[in-house]
């Protein structure tokens, strides 16, 4: 489920499927009373009546300044949340706890040098690459719940053997539940930094071999 009115991220990626960030707030923003929302969503539960509710909206979800009230409404129909976040906000304490009221964190990773980070992430003034990760870390070693790592392989920026290899030494660090293995979204954007399923597979099976419980 989608949140957010449109797109609000601290990030600005410019291979984004929604396209570019308007807004790229770094803290809580203030939307519209989401009460009837609510109310619609709880219908919605009761009659659809899924395993779990995915929060992945137009932008980062944690901004959301009514963020709580959605995650309680859903536990109130004793439904785990799963919330999509890019994981540069995990490390503030603030964030972080909101995060920890959720079953299932899903964070991610697409860049592996910070000239990268900046030139295709294109984040807030001031993100680095480094303390994104330190903040993936932090927040993992003190979650309860399950952390699902999402790792995108992009051609030429970090689909090269020290690339990889980086790329398993960090998510070593982080030791996610489970890792995910992917292609940027978008035929034409896959047509200019996508890797092709074939080295997508040999990938994946470089993490396989470091006992990553990789899934597709």
């Amino acid at each position: 489920m989608n949140i957010l009115p449109e797109k609000y991220c601290n990030f600005d990626c410019v291979f984004c499927p929604i396209g570019r960030s308007a807004h790229k707030p770094d803290d809580t923003v203030e939307f519209e009373p989401v009460t009837s929302a609510l109310q619609n969503l709880k219908e919605q539960i009761r009659r659809e009546n899924p395993n779990l509710v995915f929060i992945n909206s137009k932008g980062e979800v944690l901004i959301h300044n009514q963020i709580t009230d959605i995650i309680g409404c859903i536990h109130q129909e004793e439904k785990p949340v799963r919330l999509l976040s890019n994981g540069y906000l995990l490390g503030r304490e603030k964030f972080g706890a909101i995060a920890n009221l959720c079953e299932e964190i899903v964070a991610e990773i697409k860049t592996v040098r910070d000239q990268d980070f900046k030139k295709l992430q294109r984040p807030v003034f001031g993100y680095c690459l480094e303390e994104y990760v330190e903040n993936l870390v932090s927040f993992r070693q003190q979650y309860q719940g399950k952390f699902l790592f999402e790792i995108t392989i992009v051609k030429k920026y970090n689909d090269d053997p020290q690339s990889i290899q980086w790329l398993m030494d960090t998510a070593a660090r982080i030791n996610p539940d489970r890792l995910m293995i992917v292609e940027l979204d978008g035929e034409k954007v896959r047509k200019t930094l996508g890797v092709g399923e074939e080295r997508l597979e040999e990938i994946r099976r470089q993490f396989s071999k470091q006992s990553f419980r990789v899934v597709f």
